[in-house]
């Protein structure tokens, strides 16, 4: 029998453990958090007895904490090796308060251990350092879990009386979703400039090479973005220059200096995410999670091992004997010319950044990536080989460029002068191994110029003279947004991911090619809490209290005294007469009347007016396929006009109507969803025709499925689909409702289930199921889902447990 029992959170790292500690040990997890602050009621945080916490267990956390008791009875030392970060401590925390409730130690000897990596060398480390739970780390743990409750339990209820039940507000969600809509308001507010640029084809040099080059004097004068805003004038331009160049140009200037690029820092949390997302296309919530196995541990040549170190960091430092075995990996693999005389040192640039841990690296540096492969899967491959180049560049000499500046002029004046800028690679250095993703592309620093003398004349293709128009910021990413949520200082490394899975998971925001837009609910949601209660989605009060969280587990600052002073000014505002947020469009041309569009509990709609004790405004559902800011005092007017006759069948008018899943087609009795691609301000009699004349072949019997049961073809608010019993399969692009047949109905449904059996952990009864879903797995039940988070082990739910998660 083990004498020691060693308790870490994810089995993955327990099995790594007892492979490296051997029978003196043995591992059990915690399956993370083991219990929580009561749910229902409010009765989680005691406000009236110093903020005094209650905590309550599910069945899982029974479950769990009776497992690690019947084996810490069994066991003469009990290490406590949960993750080395503030969640981490208080798990720890939670199973020591747990254990000793039920007098299970019996004065046996319990320590905290912490690693940063899962090898043998370090966990040995650790264990030979035991120390006691931090107090100061699990008080700025209580402090976060309290603010986030108070705030969250008080603020969700002001949103469903006003917006939508099941609506929520959270101390670091609401300010990010502030975030992502004040992005799309600079965007739908923007006006663009019109400005011109005269450019110039040429060619010459040596190698003989075709290149641009810009404008940049005209006529003695500095071009400026805004010097040439009129085609006319810029053609005028053109037409002069090409007129007097006659067929060339002629160098006046060649500079050449050098330029040097250092290499990036080791990877953040923040800037792994980051270039994960645009290097990978990898999304926060994927990252972490292979990230989290990379670092537990895989099985590799006959052991396992952890490949990287603790991914959840905000420092950008390396332990010294990790860069020894860099600078020899560099010498031994790149040669000593790539290696700095010193060790490259940095610093962090984030707001708030503890640097307590090191950065995110390899646990060797001489683990190369291709030695690996054959070990991991290609997502575990792509990150690992992504930690590993950007650790080992890191410790490399520069690049070092030269940047070539080109001007010309016509051969008869210097007044008019066009320049090319480029460059070229001189000594590689760190881009030998590595070179940062970026945002946006740099098409100056790729463009290579032939060599040019001063006096030489190159030929002139011709000159063009360009359109442009000033262009809005992007929207957030969600590389952008976790780097600006960094910069402001707003949430934690451990936090990013879920911040940006909770917009998308509580439709706040959607992802539309890779970039958060938000939803009509999200404005609804951020308009609310903007107007009401400013002071917490405002960016530098989330910051401080980020702050104040790190005052307290540095032990310099009391938790009760910040809880205080943040229940001071929350209870200030709530109770406050607050208003439904109305966005106003403009007024109603045929009265005095104000357009506006709200939310509401079946989502957007546009209201003519207000409401009075004796009328109610026309009100008209926007549909669900309209981007809200797309929706313009015009169309809010064309909506509220329906229901409009579009035409007649049979004897009978065709009205076009709107409702709660977008706009239809009805004529007596029969009705039809308008196809998404149709164009509902330039209907047809024709085409109205025939859109209900398809809507009523549907739904239709295609035939039986292998066991007997009815497949059938229709059209729902999300488009056509077949089904059969309880699957449900969505038609591809190319098949058509009205002609798909029996066998290709059958292939759809048998993809359908096989996908879903595929993405199904569990079925209970009553059609409750666990799945794997977009961003990790989930409880189903008809049409709710509920994410789990990520220290839950789906696989060991049971069907009650799925019942009270929904």
């Amino acid at each position: 029998m083990s004498k020691n029992l060693i308790i870490v959170e994810s089995p993955a790292k327990a099995r790594t453990m007892e492979r490296y500690l051997g029978r003196e040990f043995s591992a059990i997890a915690s399956y993370g958090h083991v219990r929580d602050l009561v749910h229902s009621g409010g009765r989680g945080v005691d406000v009236n007895n110093g903020f005094s916490p209650e905590w309550e267990q599910d069945e899982r956390g029974e479950r769990q904490m009776s497992a690690i008791r019947k084996a810490a009875q069994k066991a003469e030392k009990i290490y406590l090796a949960t993750d080395p970060d503030r969640e981490g401590e208080a798990i720890s925390w939670h199973i020591l308060e747990l254990l000793a409730e039920r007098n299970t130690l019996h004065n046996k000897p319990v320590y905290r251990v912490v690693f940063y990596e899962v090898t043998k060398r370090a966990i040995q480390e650790a264990l030979d350092k035991p120390r006691e739970v931090s107090h100061a780390l699990v008080e700025a743990y209580l402090a976060r879990r309290i603010l986030d409750y108070l705030l969250g339990y008080n603020l969700s209820p002001e949103l469903w009386k006003k917006i939508k039940r099941g609506l929520s507000a959270g101390r670091v969600q609401s300010p990010a979703l502030r975030l992502v809509c004040d992005r799309e308001k600079e965007i739908a507010e923007f006006v663009p400039r019109e400005y011109w640029s005269i450019e110039a084809d040429l060619k010459g040099g040596d190698p003989l090479s075709e290149f641009t080059a810009k404008l940049v004097r005209l006529e003695g004068q500095k071009v400026s973005q805004f010097t040439v805003t009129a085609e006319t004038v810029a053609s005028t331009i053109r037409d002069r220059l090409e007129r007097e160049a006659a067929g060339s140009l002629k160098v006046i200037s060649v500079e050449e200096k050098p330029r040097r690029r250092n290499p990036s820092a080791p990877f953040t949390t923040s800037t792994l995410q980051q270039e994960a997302s645009r290097k990978l296309g990898f999304g926060a919530r994927r990252t972490m999670r292979v990230a989290q196995q990379l670092y537990e541990g895989v099985d590799f040549e006959d052991s396992r091992v952890g490949l990287i170190t603790y991914m959840r960091t905000d420092s950008v430092n390396i332990a010294a004997e990790a860069v020894s075995e860099i600078r020899e990996l560099i010498s031994q693999r790149y040669g000593v010319n790539n290696l700095p005389k010193s060790t490259n040192l940095y610093k962090s640039k984030a707001r708030n950044a503890q640097e307590a841990h090191e950065a995110i690296r390899p646990t060797s540096a001489m683990r190369i990536p291709a030695q690996v492969k054959q070990a991991l899967d290609a997502d575990h491959y792509r990150l690992y080989e992504l930690v590993w180049q950007r650790a080992v560049a890191s410790q490399m000499i520069p690049a070092t460029l030269r940047q070539v500046t080109v001007q010309f002029s016509i051969q008869s004046s210097d007044q008019d002068v066009f320049r090319a800028t480029g460059s070229r690679v001189v000594d590689p250095g760190f881009m030998n191994v590595y070179q940062e993703g970026k945002d946006e592309d740099d098409n100056e620093e790729n463009t290579v110029l032939p060599s040019l003398i001063e006096g030489e004349k190159v030929s002139l293709n011709r000159i063009r003279a360009e359109q442009h128009f000033t262009e809005p910021k992007a929207r957030y990413s969600e590389a952008t947004l976790v780097r600006e949520l960094e910069a402001r200082g707003i949430g934690r490394p451990s936090t990013y991911a879920s911040i940006l899975s909770t917009l998308v998971d509580r439709e706040y925001a959607l992802l539309e090619r890779r970039r958060f837009l938000p939803t009509s609910m999200g404005f609804a949601v951020n308009a609310f809490l903007t107007e009401n209660f400013k002071t917490f989605v405002d960016y530098e009060f989330t910051a401080t209290m980020e702050e104040d969280l790190d005052r307290i587990a540095s032990g310099e600052a009391d938790r009760s005294a910040v809880i205080e002073s943040f229940w001071a000014r929350l209870q200030k505002m709530l109770g406050q007469d607050s208003e439904k947020p109305v966005f106003a469009l403009g007024k109603d041309p045929a009265g005095d009347d104000q357009i506006s569009w709200r939310v509401g509990p079946y989502g957007p709609y546009v209201q003519r007016g207000e409401e009075t004790s004796t009328e109610k405004p026309d009100r008209k559902s926007v549909p669900q396929s309209w981007k809200i800011f797309d929706l313009t005092l015009e169309r809010a007017l064309w909506l509220l006009s329906l229901p409009r006759v579009v035409g007649e069948f049979e004897g009978e008018s065709i009205t076009l109507e709107t409702g709660r899943f977008g706009l239809y087609l009805k004529c007596g009795t029969r009705t039809a969803a308008l196809p998404a691609e149709i164009d509902p301000f330039v209907l047809t009699t024709e085409q109205v025709v025939e859109i209900l004349d398809n809507a009523s072949r549907l739904p239709r019997e295609l035939g039986l499925d292998p066991d007997g049961e009815v497949i059938t073809v229709a059209i729902g608010p999300f488009g056509p689909y077949v089904r059969c019993g309880n699957t449900s399969a969505s038609l591809k692009k190319d098949d058509d409702p009205y002609l798909i047949e029996l066998d290709r109905g059958r292939e759809l449904i048998e993809k359908k289930r096989e996908s879903d059996a595929k993405r199904t952990i569990a079925t209970f009864n009553d059609g409750i199921k666990i799945m794997r879903g977009r961003w990790g797995p989930e409880v189903i039940e008809g049409k709710v889902r509920v994410r789990l988070p990520k220290e839950q082990d789906p696989e060991k739910l049971s069907e009650d447990d799925c019942r009270r998660i929904l």
